[in-house]
Order: C-alpha cells, then sequence, then structure tokens
C-alpha cells in the first residue's frame, strides 16, 4: 500500500517543488518505488524531473477530469533512469489552470485524485504531491487523498506566521474530509546556519514541535547546486550527488523511510 504525502504550504517560495523533486529522487536511490504528482499549473516539479510540459499527450488534467487514468497518464524521465534515481510522473501544464473552474460543477470534485490514486496503490510505496501555494480545489484534491502532510519552510518570522495558518487548514480537512490527515512534519530548508535569526526560529521550531515528533531531524542547507539543477531538468540529487544539499535529500529520504514504517 503506498504512503501519500502532500508537500504544502500556502506561503510561496519556500521550497516545495525543490523539495518534491529532490525527495521522489531520494527515495527512489535509496530502493523505494514512487509517483510524484504535479499539482501545480507552473509545472515546475514537471520540468525540473526532465519532463517538457509542452510536449505532454496526457496530464494530471486528464487523470482530474477522468479521461484517462494513472497509467496511461503517468510518463518517465530519461535522464532520471540513466542516473539511477527513476521515478513515475504524473505531470502538469497549463492546462490545469482551466481545471479548478471545470471541476466546480462536478460530482465528487475534491475525491477525483483520491479516486485515481487507489487504482494504482500497490505499484508504489511513496505517492508525493506537489500543491500549490494557495488554498484551491487543486490543493484540497491533494490533501483529501494524503495521509499526512510535509511542511517545507524557512527559518524566518513569516514563514511561523504562514504556518499557523497551514495548521488551521489541515485541521478544518481532517474534521470534515480526509480523517487520515495529520502533519507528517515540518522541514527547515534553505538553512543558513550563519544568520541569527534563523538559528533563533530553528529552536524555536525545535521547543514547539520536536516533542510532538512533528520535526524531522534533517535540515536541508542553502545550497547553490539546488538552485542550478532545475534549470538541467534534473534534481539537486541527480545533478550533483555530492553537493551538501543533495546528500541532505538522501538522509531526509532515509529519515522519511524510518518515520512511515511507524506511522
Amino acid at each position: 500500500m503506498a504512503k501519500i504525502f502532500c508537500i504544502a504550504n500556502q506561503k510561496g517560495g519556500v521550497g516545495k517543488t525543490t523539495t518534491t523533486v529532490n525527495l521522489a529522487a531520494g527515495l527512489a536511490k535509496v530502493g523505494q518505488r514512487v509517483l510524484m504528482v504535479d499539482l501545480d499549473p507552473q509545472g515546475n516539479a514537471t520540468m525540473g524531473s526532465g519532463i517538457d510540459k509542452r510536449k505532454l499527450e496526457l496530464s494530471v488534467y486528464d487523470v482530474l477530469l477522468e479521461s484517462a487514468s494513472v497509467r496511461e497518464a503517468r510518463v518517465q524521465s530519461a535522464k532520471l533512469k540513466d542516473a539511477d534515481c527513476s521515478y513515475d510522473i504524473l505531470a502538469a501544464n497549463r492546462e490545469l489552470a482551466g481545471a479548478e473552474v471545470e471541476m466546480v460543477s462536478l460530482e465528487r470534485r475534491e475525491k477525483r485524485l483520491k479516486t485515481a490514486l487507489a487504482e494504482v496503490d500497490a505499484d508504489y510505496d511513496f505517492v508525493l504531491i506537489d500543491c500549490p501555494p494557495s488554498l484551491s480545489m487543486l490543493t484540497l484534491n491533494g490533501l483529501c487523498c494524503a495521509h499526512g502532510v510535509i511542511v517545507p519552510m524557512q527559518c524566518e518570522y513569516f514563514a511561523l506566521e504562514g504556518l499557523a495558518d497551514l495548521v488551521n487548514t489541515i485541521k478544518q480537512v481532517h474534521a470534515n474530509l480526509n480523517r487520515e490527515l495529520k502533519i507528517i512534519g515540518l522541514l527547515r530548508v534553505m538553512f543558513d546556519p550563519r544568520i541569527t535569526l534563523q538559528q533563533q526560529v530553528s529552536h524555536e521550531l525545535e521547543a514547539r514541535y520536536q516533542s510532538k515528533g512533528q520535526l524531522f531531524a534533517t535540515v536541508i542547507p542553502r545550497n547553490v547546486r539546488l538552485a542550478e539543477a532545475p534549470s538541467y531538468g534534473v534534481p539537486g540529487v541527480v545533478f550533483d550527488p555530492a553537493s551538501k544539499g543533495a546528500q541532505a535529500f538522501v538522509a531526509f529520504a532515509k529519515e522519511m523511510v524510518e518515520r512511515v514504517e511507524t506511522l
């Protein structure tokens, strides 16, 4: 049975897509079967996995409108296969923006992704969903089918403010639509230990969430190689495996495997 996780944060620019593609590659590297679902109409996770979003025959848009199944729409990047970090991708492009409007009048509109993923449950160990930075119908579809939420966040003051909003959203979805949903953990990303404020916010997160088991031990450092990787169409784990950022994501993948065993 696949464990389904949303990578979500209502604040933009916090590294959700970078986290999704590198965690997917890291999990594949340690022997897990992974499906990555791109629910953002910008399609950045798709491009960052080596898939050209402009040449897609089928996408997650078709899956949500039930004109294609996950098995028909999923693709695999040759670049990842060559690097031994291969995972399947349910890709996205600009068409997905129209799905918001089209789904409003449809039945089971918030459960369509859940229904589609149920058909491939036995094919994967992990399903990772890259959510857009808003509480939209797309994000709601992701949250309704997930077992948990991974929250990437920078150690900055506004990130703490946004976290409170996200926790409230997750509580509402848990109460009304998905009783399995919970926060799996907060992941500190783009961390620079030289900045005093980041250290202070990190300590505050440890004080609030470590005892609850909701803070990952792994910390992802600010790393130029991770930022360069998308322009080459591969995750940082593949682009420069020896970089600190890549090694941190592989360590995070191992921590995720351990955490899933205890869920």
